[in-house]
């Protein structure tokens, strides 16, 4: 969110998200470091550091949010109302105007995520709007779904799911439990889902990120599940979903960064995945 923010200080043609939340919605300390960057010499250092200790993470970053915005957008237009957030964070995309003003939201993640965002919303706004249902679980643990249906979600409805940046910090059994509730989705429902590459999970190859799979992969290991772009349809198809397009690096620059005269790098080792419910 830090990043979204730092987006917001460049020229609105230039900029890939416009996202003017993502600043009131950060702890003190990023707000802090956001008002630093102000300063054009400033930011620019800063996004040198972080492209020599991550090569294209910020990019993929930008992209892969601004490509959920599109997708998101398009649902709504073809009259899907029901979004649901799978690991919401700081997300700012509920709260939005005029967007998602006539949809109901439901902002899942951990409880102490959601304890945040409570908070921030109070803060911000005097309540939690009535459209959005904050639902803290743990997707670990089994009874999560029980949690979403308990605050309201139903399959009755056409819905949206959102699951960006989270399918890598959860194992494969549990990456499969999600999807075996997503398989009770209603015919026609959508859903745009993140994953890192395989390969870059095995230590294959590290797309000059070597530094990040040492963390992620050897060190501190907080990174578990990953998928091969082919395998995708197949994987998923599993659940009754269909693949409908899978974005990465070339399309990010395509569609996002060349019409705006961006030259950032754009990691490699992340993939987004548009698809559509086929059966109920």
């Amino acid at each position: 969110m830090a990043q979204i923010a730092l987006e917001q200080f460049f020229p609105e043609y230039q900029r890939v998200v416009d996202d003017e939340l993502a600043y009131q919605f950060m702890p003190g300390l990023l707000k802090l470091l956001v008002q630093i960057c102000r300063l054009r010499l400033i930011r620019q250092w800063m996004f040198r550091i972080s492209e020599r200790r991550a090569p294209g993470v910020r990019g993929g970053v930008l992209c892969r949010k601004r490509y959920i915005d599109d997708k998101l957008k398009e649902s709504l237009e073809a009259g899907i109302s029901t979004i649901v957030i799978l690991g919401s964070g700081l997300d700012t995309r509920a709260y939005r105007p005029p967007a998602l003003s006539a949809a109901r939201v439901y902002e899942v993640d951990l409880p102490a995520n959601i304890e945040y965002k409570r908070r921030k919303l109070l803060q911000l706004y005097g309540t939690v709007p009535t459209r959005v249902r904050l639902v803290p679980v743990d997707f670990n643990n089994r009874e999560w779904t029980r949690v979403l249906k308990d605050s309201g979600y139903s399959t009755d409805q056409r819905s949206f799911f959102v699951w960006e940046g989270v399918t890598q910090y959860i194992s494969e059994p549990v990456v499969r439990r999600v999807f075996e509730f997503l398989a009770e989705a209603r015919q026609g429902s959508r859903l745009v889902f993140t994953y890192i590459i395989k390969d870059f999970m095995d230590g294959v190859k590290t797309y000059g990120l070597e530094a990040l799979y040492r963390r992620a992969r050897i060190q501190e290991q907080f990174w578990h599940f990953g998928l091969r772009p082919e395998a995708v349809s197949a994987f998923i198809g599993a659940y009754a979903w269909s693949e409908l397009e899978q974005v990465g690096t070339c399309e990010y620059r395509e569609r996002y960064l060349e019409p705006a005269g961006r030259t950032e790098a754009v990691m490699e080792i992340e993939r987004a995945v548009l698809a559509e419910k086929t059966a109920s």
